[in-house]
């Protein structure tokens, strides 16, 4: 597919922070019980969303692994809004439609900005992907105090996804806009 950045677009992506710092929560219920209980257990997405950062130049300063629960996502959404060393935050998992996925409906009443078009252009993509199931995803993003947020699923395929085509090419850019 071909397209042409414009020169405004260029302009503002060469001004926008080179470095970002990111937060990270997986939301994943079964992945806290095993932590708490002292289980074994891998946190492949979060593992593959570290490396990405990492591999972009980015720095992660905060990683933690949090259950599908408003309240644990509303503190953990309001420990990356007051620290002043997040630039970037991804909410990972709990965006599908089971009762239990509570992430898009704690999320977006904190935020300042919807960004319609990163759940939009997510679902195209997945689409091309896996078919007609895109569209059971949630994925959203937004801004807030300066901040951008991701909210994606938690399978590695749609880390991979968010993170090659839309996260890494576009967060510092959302986070310049963000804070003019």
């Amino acid at each position: 597919m071909l397209w042409r950045m414009s020169e405004s677009t260029k302009r503002h992506k060469a001004e926008a922070p080179k470095k970002l710092n990111f937060a990270i929560f997986i939301c994943s219920t079964s992945r806290y019980q095993k932590l708490i209980h002292g289980e074994s257990f891998r946190d492949e997405s979060g593992e593959l969303i570290e490396h990405y950062v990492k591999m972009a130049g980015h720095t992660v300063v905060l990683r933690s692994i949090i259950p599908d629960d408003r309240q644990k996502i509303e503190e953990s959404m309001s420990e990356a809004l007051q620290r002043q060393d997040v630039d970037a935050v991804v909410f990972c998992g709990g965006t599908g439609i089971a009762p239990s996925d509570v992430t898009i409906e704690t999320v977006t009443p904190l935020l300042e900005k919807i960004l319609p078009g990163f759940g939009e252009l997510f679902r195209l993509l997945s689409y091309r992907d896996i078919g007609s199931a895109a569209l059971l995803s949630r994925a959203i993003a937004g801004t807030a105090k300066g901040k951008v947020f991701f909210c994606i699923p938690g399978s590695p395929d749609a880390v991979k996804l968010s993170f090659e085509k839309l996260i890494l090419p576009e967060a510092a850019h959302i986070v310049k806009h963000a804070r003019e």
